[in-house]
């Protein structure tokens, strides 16, 4: 089993940047990939970013340009470093991490952005 707990969460205003963190335990060597993932109200839950155990991105349309996915081994955390929101970005942002066989999801964290 794997535990992902988020942090990094909160209110800012329009133009503002928060960055996420996610840290995982357990059994860590399961994990082949951890991404970040939101789902607006009525529509289907979509990517943010997404970062392999080799480093590779991939990022969401609405996140290219302003977020950036980064990992720390050591420390078992990715990041989502999120600059310029805007109020559409207002959601739950929840950690996933992905095994060959199983997925594991965080409890999420809220991230409000105001005009």
């Amino acid at each position: 089993q794997v535990q992902l707990v988020e942090s990094g969460g909160g209110s800012v205003q329009a133009g503002g940047s928060l960055r996420l963190s996610c840290t995982a335990s357990g059994s860590i060597s399961s994990i082949v990939s951890m991404a970040w993932y939101r789902q607006p109200p009525g529509e289907k839950r979509e990517l943010v970013a997404g970062i392999s155990n080799d480093g590779i991105t991939n990022y969401g349309a609405s996140a290219k340009g302003r977020f950036t996915i980064s990992r720390d081994n050591d420390k078992n955390t990715i990041y989502l470093q999120m600059n310029n929101l805007k109020p559409d970005d207002t959601d739950v942002y929840y950690c996933n991490a992905f095994g060959r066989f199983d997925t594991w999801t965080g409890r999420g964290t809220q991230v409000t952005v105001s005009l």
